[in-house]
């Protein structure tokens, strides 16, 4: 962003006494708002230079200190992140992911944010609306027992194609380059940590071995005054890489810490997605904060566009918090380009971009938004990428009782060849046979995740995308997540184009929304049965339904004494207006519980269901 310049000419004349001493009392009333503003500067003036100090040219050695406003940078402390155990800071992996991706933030399960074109040049990782945060903890340095106030704020890049793997016989050999503030709980460093990932040989010089990978630090670290995590708001990270030069920077308020990097993977040529979180302070291990902490991480980046990043269920480093995902998105807000979600530790979910519910009896409600009832019973595509993830749901009746509705009886995913199905019981299904997890996770080779608890099962593969059924007595509530958003899904979850106002059949047939009872059912939802022959839901009891309802079921349809009990159902659980007939709608035919799938929903961008 370009300072304007002065307006206006300077005028040379002679003054009155009398004008001589206005002129100073305004000059000085100017000076001392200048100065309260630059102590007390707005959140968009703070954010301005921060991008424009955090991309200004450092000297090629050493460590740097700038307190706003100043866009100038002044020498500072200095440490050697290296091997040697009297150093202040020894270098500790910040290992890469390995393993089955967990149920909380990390070793693979993050959200992150994908330039639309081109490399990322410089990215910022920040807080918002950090709240309940009172104490963490992990192993300082990534050694010994956990301590108050140790861990490690990560902007990591993607593993990319990188020209310092030249060397190494594995053709996955790749670049990896995180940009870290470490905290051990009594003192802080800014510095950069580079991977050579599957280098599968002898590590090149002034390299350090971590099985088939290799790493090293930047030359310097900038020492940072400890940093409790109660001041977590006020930090964030910041990573730029360049052709020929790296930095990093670690902003506290309004100072900010630099040092320049080695650029030993050349990240400027590869790097297109960005993951930042607080993770622990090394060594794979987690940061654990208290119960009721909750914070919403940003993910910003630069890339010589100001298009929306992509968003991916991914991320890249082996460290982890107990937090987790589930929360509604936060509301979109500047400055951008960037990617922000909500992590805390009263939800248990894997990460996803974008997820769809379809509850109850059966409402759906696309990724991009759109809410519809559909009460046909049968297979049905719920949701299909062009990457090979599919879900499915069986559908069945609620007569005699409800011969209008339907609920949801057993759902299935499949992603490459892997096949998982949930049914009523409950019941898990891997690749069709009957399968026992009573608790916890099941890996599978083919990188597919399965995880219990209680009778909510997820199962997630490598690329985040995911399948979360929760198991009722008699139906079960079915969420499925996109580990990229934007992305084209088909199925009853799916607009064409991601146009919230349209719905398409399996043939591309377009509808504009609302449809008509005849079209809804007797061809678009038809067009997205599954064949018997073909469908994922075999292993599922009972024969398959091939009925549709003989009229539209809303909430006016209850008798009236049932509707008004099962609002106020829906009313003392707090759900959002948007939603509270499609809650009535379920407490009456399911019962109370069914009210609990709302609470924190997101309301719909677009109803889709006729007015009734």
């Amino acid at each position: 962003m370009r300072l304007p310049s002065p307006t206006g000419a300077t005028r040379h004349r002679v003054l009155s006494a009398v004008t001589l001493t206005a002129v100073l009392l305004v000059s000085t009333a100017a000076t001392r708002a200048s100065a309260a503003s630059d102590a007390h500067p707005t959140s968009a003036a703070q954010q301005v230079w921060q991008t424009k100090i955090s991309q200004l040219a450092k000297p090629a050695r050493g460590c740097f200190k700038a307190t706003y406003p100043d866009v100038e940078w002044h020498e500072s402390a200095c440490a050697t992140p290296s091997m040697a155990p009297m150093t202040p800071r020894p270098a500790v992996p910040m290992n890469p992911r390995t393993g089955p991706r967990p149920m909380v933030v990390g070793n693979g399960d993050d959200i992150s944010a994908k330039a639309p074109s081109g490399f990322i040049f410089n990215a910022i990782g920040s807080f918002d609306n950090v709240s309940g945060v009172t104490s963490v903890s992990s192993p300082p340095n990534g050694m010994g027992a956990p301590v108050a106030n140790a861990y490690s704020l990560q902007l990591n890049t993607d593993f990319f194609v990188s020209t310092a793997c030249n060397l190494s016989p594995d053709p996955n050999c790749r670049g990896w380059e995180q940009f870290i503030f470490a905290n051990d709980g009594t003192s802080g460093l800014s510095f950069i940590q580079y991977w050579l990932i599957f280098y599968s040989a002898p590590c090149p010089g002034g390299w350090f071995t971590y099985g088939i990978h290799c790493y090293r630090n930047s030359p310097t670290g900038a020492v940072v005054p400890n940093q409790p995590i109660t001041n977590l708001a006020n930090l964030r990270v910041s990573g730029t890489a360049n052709p020929g030069s790296d930095s990093v920077t670690t902003f506290v308020g309004l100072s900010a810490y630099t040092t320049p990097g080695g650029n030993y993977v050349n990240a400027a040529a590869g790097w297109k997605i960005a993951e930042f979180n607080v993770f622990g302070d090394g060594g794979g291990y987690s940061a654990n904060f208290n119960p009721g902490a909750s914070l919403t991480v940003r993910t910003r980046i630069n890339y010589g566009g100001t298009a929306a990043p992509i968003c991916v269920a991914q991320g890249f480093t082996g460290e982890t918090n107990n937090l987790s995902f589930g929360s509604p998105p936060p509301p979109a807000s500047p400055p951008g380009p960037a990617i922000l979600v909500t992590e805390n530790t009263t939800n248990s979910s894997t990460a996803n971009c974008a997820f769809a519910t379809a509850v109850g009896d059966t409402h759906e409600h696309t990724f991009s938004g759109l809410a519809y009832d559909f009460q046909a019973s049968g297979d049905f595509v719920e949701a299909r990428t062009g990457t090979g993830f599919e879900v499915e749901a069986r559908k069945v009746s609620g007569a005699p009782n409800w011969p209008n509705a339907s609920v949801n009886s057993c759902v299935a995913t499949r992603t490459g060849s892997t096949s998982v199905v949930v049914a009523l019981g409950p019941k898990l299904y891997v690749d069709g046979r009957l399968t026992t997890l009573t608790s916890g996770q099941l890996a599978l080779p083919t990188g597919v995740v399965i995880n219990r608890s209680g009778n909510t099962y997820t199962v997630v593969n490598g690329a985040g995308d995911s399948m979360k059924a929760a198991v009722n007595p008699n139906y079960i509530d079915l969420s499925v997540g996109l580990g990229t958003w934007p992305t084209t899904v088909r199925g009853l979850l799916g607009n064409p184009n991601n146009d919230v106002t349209k719905l398409e059949a399996a043939d591309g047939t377009v509808f504009n929304v609302p449809l008509s009872f005849n079209d809804l059912y007797n061809v678009y939802g038809q067009s997205w049965r599954v064949p018997p022959t073909a469908t994922l839901l075999a292993p599922c009891s009972g024969q398959i339904q091939t009925g549709n309802p003989s009229k539209p079921f809303f909430v006016n349809d209850l008798p009236p004494d049932l509707r008004e009990q099962a609002q106020a159902v829906c009313v003392r659980a707090e759900i959002h207006q948007a939603l509270l007939n499609n809650c009535t709608l379920d407490v009456a035919v399911l019962g109370e519980k069914a009210a609990q799938v709302y609470v924190g929903a997101i309301p719909p961008t677009l109803d889709g269901n006729p007015r009734q």
